[in-house]
């Protein structure tokens, strides 16, 4: 267990990217793994040979990789504090789910697991209370939508401006 305590980030993300094909496909290869996590292959086969290392996984280049029972465990810890972390960006602060998605995947490998539970026992609060509480958080989720408005206006102002600007400079 000790060659698995401290796992990289990135060395969880390619457990959960395998657990995830596993899960949909019933093995993960290494081309499919390269190209969810946007990497080369011969970054893939790295990091294979290092999970394998630690008895992660199963794998034999050119063939099928799938989680040993440790690995398994692994990554259902990680996939679980992204589900939690996604949804808690969504459903309670409003945030668009791609941004959810990608920020719940850098905050997965950084939260503790007491801090992630108090998320969780949050959310479970916020969505099963009644009265004026729950016009608190109608609120806060209104507020938070016309932030979100205000936000998208601006930048989409700045790319006009910007896109203005490199008209007028290629005009010489």
């Amino acid at each position: 267990m000790n060659n698995v305590e401290n796992l990289s980030s990135s060395l969880e993300d390619y457990l959960e990217t395998i657990y995830k094909l596993v899960k949909e496909n019933r093995v993960a290869r290494s081309k499919d793994i390269a190209s969810e996590l946007n990497v080369t292959r011969a970054s893939v086969t790295g990091a294979l040979k290092l999970l394998s290392s630690k008895g992660l996984i199963n794998y034999d280049p050119y063939k099928y990789i799938t989680l040993t029972d440790e690995g398994e465990s692994i990554a259902r810890k990680v996939a679980r504090r992204h589900s939690i972390l996604k949804d808690f960006l969504v459903d309670i602060l409003s945030v668009e789910p791609e941004l959810a998605d990608a920020s719940a995947c850098k905050m997965e490998h950084a939260i503790s697991g007491v801090v992630l539970d108090k998320l969780m026992l949050f959310a479970k609060y916020i969505k099963n209370i009644d009265g004026k509480c729950s016009k608190w958080f109608d609120d806060f989720k209104s507020h938070s939508m016309e932030k979100n408005d205000q936000t998208d206006q601006k930048s989409d102002k700045k790319t006009d401006e910007n896109t203005s600007a490199d008209r007028n400079s290629n005009r010489f």
